[in-house]
């Protein structure tokens, strides 16, 4: 059977593609090329914003348009949401929320001896383990990603990822220290810890912790190049996790660490649970570790009440701690979400002026940081060629791109470079 898999979203449905794919492949399938029509879809869902949810509804439609003969399956937390009506309103064959991935190979056997379409989805409150789904081949040469953990507890008030993820749910520490060994063994330099809430590993086991899991994962494995967190929580920055920081350089010089808001009155409406105080004293005491780590942050504007005096105080917030770089999203009201039903909705037009404020200001603090390290030599780790430009793509430890032209193949090594900007640098042998 040909197969093709098609994922929107963050880097935890990337992960959960590629291990669907592993399944597929021990099946003995085999993934469609470009010029070969598949027998078999999946599409992997995200719906964290209003936008998100439309680009899976339109991406399903076109999908089963383009294969009107193949098999569709929808997973992810699209599917979650909107449940059996994906049958209904996009002609899908099989439906899975944000559990029971680890079945699917079954789920379409059975779509395929009843001819029928089913809808595979749990109350995922109900689900107390974490799912073990693993990967242990990865489409980049050089970095792969490990998940840790799934679900969120934190109920932020604009959030519907805790809705349809469900509970906190860690997976156990040496299934965790066993993938991760099986990816550097198969030539992996670079492991990126990810999940739902990354940061919240271990709150749901006793005795155990995110920071105990990464010193573990270190110690257990002394040869790993480099070890990237995805994302973590100011308030997940704990004692231990410094320690850590400080002791070991095999931890990736980048942390990204969200703000959402630099105003007290709008962290308190989005249920953030900390004080900007508390979060710059965060950032004061890694760099005191760290003095040059990348510290770059989500933020989001246009949220409910949002007046322009609390936007220029996430203006100034931002400035003063001069973050690296913004991810900046202007507020997506979804239903069943307890910011969905507050006063003020603030208008289109003044949530893209934001938007592009904040966007102006990134561009600034990215280029402050970058030019720090104009004429440094840098250890940049090389992910994939880019045959447009001639280029190899790779990142250093703090995250800066480079893009740079070489006669040997890049793809998967180490190499230092004079850093002179992401397209001006060069191999420091040259």
């Amino acid at each position: 059977m040909l197969f093709t898999i098609f994922t929107l979203g963050c880097k935890v449905n990337t992960y959960e593609s590629d291990a669907v794919r592993e399944l597929f492949l021990a099946e003995g399938w085999c993934e469609a090329k470009d010029d070969q029509i598949p027998d078999l879809v999946v599409i992997n869902t995200c719906t964290v914003t209003g936008m998100a949810a439309k680009k899976s509804r339109q991406h399903i439609r076109k999908f089963r348009n383009a294969f009107p003969r193949a098999l569709l399956a929808v997973m992810g937390c699209y599917s979650q949401e909107e449940g059996s009506s994906v049958i209904e309103e996009c002609r899908a064959d099989i439906i899975i929320g944000t559990t029971h991935r680890h079945e699917i190979v079954s789920f379409i056997k059975e779509a395929l001896k009843q001819k029928k379409p089913n809808a595979v989805i749990d109350n995922n409150y109900r689900a107390f383990e974490y799912e073990e789904i693993a990967t242990l081949i990865q489409p980049l040469t050089s970095r792969a990603f490990v998940k840790i953990q799934d679900g969120c507890d934190n109920f932020c008030s604009y959030c519907i990822i805790p809705y349809v993820r469900g509970k906190l749910r860690s997976r156990q520490p040496q299934e965790v220290i066993k993938e991760v060994s099986s990816l550097v063994n198969n030539g992996y330099q670079e492991t990126v810890i990810t999940g739902i809430n990354t940061g919240g590993y271990g709150k749901d086991m006793p005795n155990y912790c995110f920071s105990k899991l990464i010193e573990d994962i270190l110690q257990s494995i002394p040869n790993l190049y480099r070890l990237r967190i995805s994302s973590i929580e100011a308030t997940e920055i704990d004692d231990d996790f410094l320690r850590l920081l400080s002791h070991y350089q095999s931890i990736a010089n980048h942390l990204h660490i969200p703000l959402q808001s630099g105003s007290e009155s709008v962290l308190l409406r989005m249920n953030r649970r900390y004080h900007l105080s508390r979060f710059a004293e965060t950032i004061s005491r890694i760099r005191k570790v760290r003095p040059d780590i990348a510290i770059t942050t989500d933020v989001i504007v246009g949220f409910p009440g949002e007046t322009e005096e609390e936007f220029k105080e996430t203006y100034e917030f931002i400035k003063k701690i001069e973050f690296a770089e913004l991810h900046v999203f202007p507020f997506s009201a979804r239903e069943n979400t307890a910011a969905f039903k507050m006063a003020n909705q603030i208008d289109a037009t003044t949530k893209k002026k934001r938007v592009s404020q904040l966007l102006d200001l990134s561009k600034q603090l990215q280029s402050h940081y970058s030019d720090k390290y104009r004429g440094q030599v840098l250890d940049v780790l090389f992910e994939d060629y880019d045959g447009k430009t001639d280029t190899y793509r790779g990142h250093a430890s703090n995250y800066l791109e480079v893009h740079v032209k070489s006669t040997i193949n890049l793809e998967g090594k180490c190499q230092q470079i004079v850093y002179q900007g992401p397209w001006n640098s060069t191999l420091k042998s040259d």
